[in-house]
């Protein structure tokens, strides 16, 4: 490394700033400054640090490094970013015309013999050479981020995003086609703090919802059902019968995290997981007893 290259200000770990569900878009004037209407894309939210000597810590939510199952991002973010800098983002795949969630659970390998494309498109900065940026307002970090990216090229990109609350309701109605899950509206004011924060809202089509994968039933390598905790608070058991596509990804994405077997005094025998994992369930309304259905492990951390 150059010796007038700032060092890194940033270095992974770093705990992501996560939005907090609301039920519906929320106006412009509802809080001081402003909103920002970005599109939330189905993927895999992912903190991207450029580093000395052309390396690349792609984090995921669980502080994991994805680098080596998206080589290619990886290879990217070098050539085009200069070291120091640290971008949070989604990491997108790409299948007929429309997002693929699936088929980032495949290997990279396998990606690129189906021809199915990859791309990290970011949404903020926490730092770029020699500053750490996350106490400046989102309205100066999207204009940093705006300039760092001035010349890169696809795969990388600049998430959509708007200060028009009527562009934003357009883009809820028309957009879920093509995969996009809903707007996450950003205070304009705010600051880069970890954990969750009513600064940043999301609103997610209203059919599904998040829950935290506790434990599986049945053999962890191709589990029935999982345990899941809701938003409420709330702990129930997955039904019906999780489908073989679902069982396997299930399987593939525990195997590292697996506890102990436990008697659960509500549930039965399962097998509890060292490290929750985030999962998407639809719930069905009109019931007294909660129940939820498990739709997919939305990634791992």
């Amino acid at each position: 490394m150059d010796e007038t290259t700032p060092t890194p200000a940033l270095r992974p770990p770093v705990e992501v700033m996560r939005p907090r569900p609301v039920d519906d878009i929320p106006a412009q004037g509802g809080t001081p400054g402003g909103f920002q209407y970005s599109l939330k894309l189905d993927g895999f939210r992912a903190l991207a640090f450029v580093l000395e000597g052309g390396r690349v810590f792609l984090q995921s939510r669980s502080r994991r490094d994805l680098a080596r199952e998206f080589p290619e991002i990886a290879d990217e973010l070098a050539r085009q970013l200069p070291p120091g800098v640290v971008l949070d983002g989604e990491l997108c795949a790409y299948r007929d015309g429309r997002l693929s969630f699936t088929d980032l659970l495949k290997s990279s390998g396998d990606r690129r013999q189906s021809g199915v494309p990859v791309s990290y498109i970011a949404f903020d900065i926490l730092a770029i050479p020699g500053s750490d940026v996350r106490a400046q307002p989102l309205r100066d970090r999207w204009e940093l981020l705006g300039s760092v990216l001035a010349d890169v090229v696809p795969p990388l990109q600049r998430v959509l995003a708007t200060q028009d609350e009527e562009t934003a309701r357009i883009w809820f109605r028309d957009l879920r086609a093509v995969g996009v899950e809903g707007i996450v509206a950003k205070a304009l004011g705010s600051s880069y703090r970890p954990g969750s924060t009513w600064a940043w809202r999301k609103i997610r089509h209203a059919d599904t919802r998040d829950g935290t994968l506790l434990g599986v039933f049945g053999r962890p390598e191709r589990p029935q059902a999982v345990l899941v905790e809701l938003p409420d608070g709330q702990v129930v058991k997955t039904s019906p019968r999780l489908t073989a596509a679902q069982s396997f990804q299930v399987g593939e994405l525990i195997r590292d995290r697996l506890g102990d077997l436990v008697d659960h005094p509500d549930h039965g025998s399962l097998r509890l997981l060292v490290e929750p994992l985030l999962i998407e369930v639809r719930q069905p309304s009109g019931r007294r007893e909660p129940t939820a259905r498990f739709v997919r492990v939305r990634s791992e951390g």
